[in-house]
């Protein structure tokens, strides 16, 4: 397939893109590169420095499928800067998603985000169908573009919506922002883990390959299977309690390891199902302690 990809040099996109050109696929990247340009050079790949706010339009031409990963992409920088993301978290992706309909494209993949279900009980399970409840700047961004570019889907555009786990794992653009990575790093360089307060807050986690694995796996699905709906990515292997976890990282990386707390309550908390994902056929891979080996093995090297 030809496929345009926005925020390609990014956390997800740097895994993805390497996927994506190993099954054959060609791939026009847009990115800003502010974190430098992460891509290998390779014969089916064009990449284009662009804002994906203003960008040619015209590279929508001929493509048959469009992945929006494009965004401002943790809560801290999306309440430090919310005008750009509004303009780049939604904005942009509903122009995109609005132009490749009207360039004809094919398919098109938004990955979103859990995190638009904010808080949920924690006797309760939040499903696909369930209210959303979204508490950031950067969880109402994401919502507002899953509601602006859902209604686009017809018999011939396949709009497909991932509601992304927390992401966690190595990837060349890293992350510690990340809630599994964050405590990695911070365990690994000063044995203190940081957990931010009180640690009964539930979050499902995803490994950043199985997150590229989920966005792949709808590129070839039935549309028919796929098309105007949304899908939670993820597992529930991978459903956590905070402190619960972070213990199981701090033990992973040494017996002299010592949680350390920081920040207010956190308000976020909600637990996932995946049931949806899984019967049509997706498995997540890889769970935290993957992840946490993966990352430390980078670091010490």
């Amino acid at each position: 397939m030809k496929i345009l990809v926005t925020g390609a040099s990014g956390y997800i996109g740097c895994i993805l893109i390497e996927k994506l050109l190993a099954e054959g696929h060609e791939i026009v990247a847009i990115d800003r590169f502010f974190f430098g340009d992460l891509l290998e050079n390779n014969s089916n790949l064009i990449k284009i420095k662009a804002d994906a706010r203003n960008y040619d339009e015209y590279l929508l031409k001929d493509q048959d499928a469009v992945i929006d990963l494009v965004a401002i992409s943790n809560d801290p920088a999306g309440e430090m800067f919310q005008d750009a993301t509004y303009e780049i978290n939604f904005e942009s992706r509903k122009r995109t998603a609005t132009l490749a309909k009207e360039f004809g494209v094919k398919r098109y993949i938004l990955p979103s985000s859990c995190s638009i279900y904010g808080f949920q009980e924690s006797n309760s399970i939040a499903t696909e169908e369930s209210p959303t409840n979204p508490l950031t700047h950067y969880a109402k961004a994401n919502e507002m573009a899953e509601q602006a570019i859902l209604p686009l889907a017809d018999n011939d555009f396949c709009v497909t919506i991932l509601r992304q786990a927390t992401v966690f794992g190595y990837s060349p653009r890293m992350r510690f922002d990340l809630a599994i990575n964050g405590m990695t790093f911070g365990a690994w360089k000063n044995r203190t883990l940081p957990l931010m307060r009180d640690g009964e807050q539930w979050r499902p986690m995803i490994h950043v390959s199985d997150t590229a694995d989920a966005i792949i796996f709808m590129l070839n699905k039935n549309v028919d299977d796929i098309n105007g709906q949304i899908f939670n990515s993820g597992s529930s292997e991978n459903v956590y309690q905070l402190k619960p976890l972070a213990e199981r990282i701090a033990t992973l990386i040494g017996d002299d390891v010592k949680l350390e707390w920081y920040g207010d309550k956190d308000i976020r908390s909600y637990n996932v199902s995946f049931d949806k994902i899984k019967e049509l056929g997706f498995t997540a891979k890889l769970e935290a302690e993957d992840g946490v080996a993966e990352i430390v093995e980078k670091l010490d090297s």
